[in-house]
């Protein structure tokens, strides 16, 4: 998740969207993200297809398919975009149609769709290129949704990310400082989006939406779960094996788990009929 200092000035704008090869490390193990990574509220699934003139998505950066199978299994038609190949094969494996490429490369052959939404991918897709390619594929009325979740584990674990990865990692960006509230970055990120939307000729003005949710970890699912994150997928196995050791002592020292509240945030616009 991002992270941005609250102790020093604000750096400049970041373009994630040019961080092709942290954007393309994931796949570094999609089994392992495909398990470890939480799926979507039903509740969110089930507005925008309600919101979406038919059954037509198309999901970019669909990743190992995680929101694709929700939306299947909701009888939609689901067609992904996916860059990186180790993810999309995982994708395939589970019923996914997938086609490999960014979606600013890609070729839609003059195909449109009902819906165009991208779970957890939409800070990798160019701010400007990427809702105009939207509504290009889009029918008329159709939904653009975007969509993540926003959440912290308590703060000794926390803190002992933070620690044992200023260590491990001493340059990375990541160290500037104590990151602000999770809620508070995505919630300027997702502001963002919705600038870039509104910047799109043919969509409507767009909305935010919000699903507050909680999830229990233990220690064993939370160490699942870090490795799949921007900061660690490309670490080498033995410093991500010292941050996980220091992570999983902090979680030992609260009783071995802990409840996490969890907020997904989405923008949404409809292409004008």
């Amino acid at each position: 998740m991002p992270t941005l200092s609250q102790q020093q000035p604000e750096p400049p704008r970041p373009e994630p969207h040019k961080a092709r090869r942290m954007a393309e490390s994931f796949g570094v193990d999609a089994e392992r993200y495909d398990r470890a990574r939480p799926g979507y509220p039903d509740a969110l699934v089930q507005q925008i297809i309600t919101l979406s003139p038919g059954p037509g998505i198309l999901d970019v950066g669909c990743g190992t398919g995680i929101e694709a199978r929700q939306f299947l299994a909701a009888g939609c038609d689901v067609l992904g975009v996916e860059p990186d190949a180790r993810m999309a094969e995982f994708a395939r494996r589970t019923g996914v149609e997938v086609e490999v490429t960014t979606f600013e490369d890609w070729d839609a052959a003059g195909r449109t769709f009902d819906a165009v939404v991208a779970g957890q991918s939409w800070h990798w897709v160019d701010p400007v290129a990427g809702p105009a390619k939207a509504a290009r594929v889009l029918r008329p009325g159709g939904l653009l949704a975007v969509f993540a979740h926003a959440y912290e584990p308590p703060p000794p674990v926390a803190e002992a990310f933070a620690a044992v990865f200023g260590k491990v990692v001493p340059g990375s960006p990541l160290n500037a400082g104590r990151p602000g509230p999770a809620q508070d970055l995505y919630q300027a990120m997702f502001a963002t989006f919705a600038d870039g939307i509104r910047k799109t000729a043919g969509f409507g003005e767009p909305e935010q939406w919000r699903f507050d949710w909680e999830r229990y970890y233990s220690r064993d699912d939370w160490l699942d779960l870090l490795p799949t994150t921007g900061a660690l997928t490309q670490l080498p196995p033995d410093r991500l094996a010292e941050v996980l050791d220091g992570v999983g002592a902090a979680i030992d020292a609260i009783g071995g788990g802990f409840t996490m509240a969890c907020t997904t945030m989405a923008t949404t616009a409809s292409l004008n009929p």
